[in-house]
């Protein structure tokens, strides 16, 4: 798959999760993916909305031109209506910030939090010492960010917390700052862990490069 990251990007948001371990003791895993569903019904969507969008302007049409139903001319009508379906449809395939506009708000919540739960089960964040490993999670398509603390780090991650760091996260990723992202999570979780590290560095647990995935 084509990388999110340039090599360079990569390699420092490498060393600021070195810094971060050592600064909160929590093990931390970055993870971003294109997308977390393939969300089949976009295309449809998008070709009832070409539809009734070339429906309607045939209606107008006729209201304004009276008289005009030749066989050849109902034919046109039907073969642009498909038409612009059709043009809308492949839209939403080649284009994410045209299918975006399909998108329920809700399904890609639930969607990209299954896939970071999922990815959180297997690449064992869940393995660490002390339970302090936590998974921070970009999907790209639906433009979201997902925070899965372990135990040993969910009190001090609570809701309203986790939600200060994701807000300034997404606000970066909604303008395509991918790496700006990265860093403003690892900022927020060094500002809310850093009190509480232990005070021996802790061992390196879980691999520091960045996980990234087409997703489904």
């Amino acid at each position: 798959m084509k990388h999110t990251l340039t090599e360079q990007e990569r390699q420092q948001l490498d060393r600021r999760i070195a810094d971060a371990e050592k600064r909160t003791g929590a093990q931390i895993v970055l993870a971003v993916v294109e997308r977390s569903d393939i969300y089949a019904e976009l295309p449809w969507k998008a070709f009832a909305l070409g539809t009734a969008g070339a429906g309607l302007a045939v209606t107008a049409l006729d209201l304004m031109r009276p008289g005009w139903h030749s066989s050849t001319a109902v034919l046109l009508a039907v073969t642009a209506t498909l038409i612009a379906g059709a043009a809308c449809a492949l839209a939403c395939v080649s284009l994410p910030g045209f299918a975006r506009l399909f998108l329920d708000a809700h399904r890609a919540e639930v969607e990209t939090r299954q896939y970071a739960e999922s990815m959180f089960l297997s690449r064992e964040v869940f393995a660490t010492r002390g339970r302090r490993g936590i998974l921070l999670f970009v999907s790209l398509f639906e433009r979201q960010v997902v925070m899965l603390p372990d135990t040993g780090l969910s009190k001090r991650l609570g809701r309203e917390v986790s939600q200060g760091i994701i807000t300034r996260m997404t606000s970066l990723l909604a303008s395509g700052q991918v790496a700006m992202a990265f860093e403003a999570g690892l900022v927020g979780l060094e500002d809310v862990l850093g009190a509480a590290a232990p005070a021996a560095a802790t061992e390196n647990e879980l691999p520091n490069a960045i996980v990234e995935e087409k997703g489904l």
